[in-house]
């Protein structure tokens, strides 16, 4: 072949390989593109699961709220500075607040840390608590502007018992079995004594108490140990038996129905008991 021959073919070779070239970098432009550690975003933006707000500063490059936050990724992390209006990852708690010209908007900033491998920690009234964890006692600190409360907190993994604030989340499964004042609950000035009922068919718990899943009251009476309300309550596991009398406040398991109703001088509250059923 001449090479006035070849020409044409040459060219038709060229075309395709910037053909492909061009279709190439279409896709990649198209593609989503995986955020770095650390990225500027608007502040009408949606934060990605795990990232926080480092800060936040007035920017024209964001028409409609003028503001622009910068964001990080904390997976692996244990601590990090983030501004109030931060997402806070699950499992992270506040540990302090304070005034920060960094947070536009709020002029507030948090330090956070990860829970993961700890028993304890002590952070501000306005920290979520990780599931499983407690309030063990509140009182005023300097520390946590904008409450000006902290709360220390623990994990109750593998535990059978604690005693707790009462604004303290009560973990599943556990109840409450007394409530009396406390000086070391700052805010409400009344503790709980909780217990895991793991393993156990019965309790004796009183009245403000989540009543576990599957669990029944049978019996109420009053109880000077359940300061608040003064009602104790007998409850009991449905296990596997077909009938039951309850409290008609109790909880009717699912999969059970009320097969009598009859007065109860057992039942104080509404003295009245209901014969149930499994069906």
């Amino acid at each position: 072949m001449t090479l006035r021959n070849r020409i044409p073919h040459l060219v038709t070779v060229v075309l395709m390989l910037l053909g492909m070239m061009s279709a190439v970098t279409a896709q990649a432009q198209a593609a989503p593109q995986r955020l770095t550690a650390s990225a500027v975003v608007c502040s009408n933006s949606p934060i990605p699961t795990g990232w926080v707000i480092i800060s936040s500063y007035q920017s024209s490059g964001c028409p409609g709220t003028g503001v622009a936050y910068t964001i990080a990724d904390v997976t692996g992390q244990n601590g990090a500075t983030v501004c109030s209006m931060s997402p806070i990852p699950t499992g992270w708690v506040i540990t302090s607040s304070y005034s920060s010209a960094g947070c536009a908007g709020t002029g507030v900033a948090y330090a956070i840390a990860n829970t993961a491998g700890r028993t304890g920690a002590t952070v501000c009234s306005m920290s979520p608590i990780p599931a499983g964890w407690v309030i063990t006692s509140s009182y005023s600190s300097a520390g946590c502007a904008g409450t000006g409360v902290a709360y220390s907190i623990a994990n109750t993994a593998n535990q059978n018992g604690a005693t707790v604030c009462s604004m303290s989340p009560i973990p599943a499964g556990w109840v409450i079995t007394s409530s009396y004042s406390s000086a070391g609950c700052a805010g409400t000035g009344v503790a709980y004594a909780i217990a895991n009922t793991a393993g156990r068919t019965g309790a004796t718990v009183c009245s403000m108490s989540p009543i576990p899943a599957g669990w029944v009251v049978t019996s109420s009476y009053s109880s000077a140990g359940c300061a608040g309300t003064g009602v104790a309550y007998t409850i009991a596991k449905i296990t596997t038996q077909a009938y039951a009398t309850v409290c008609s406040f109790s909880p009717i398991p699912a999969g059970w129905v009320i097969a009598g109703t009859q007065s109860s001088s057992s039942c104080v509250g509404s003295g009245v008991s209901y014969n149930i059923r499994k069906v």
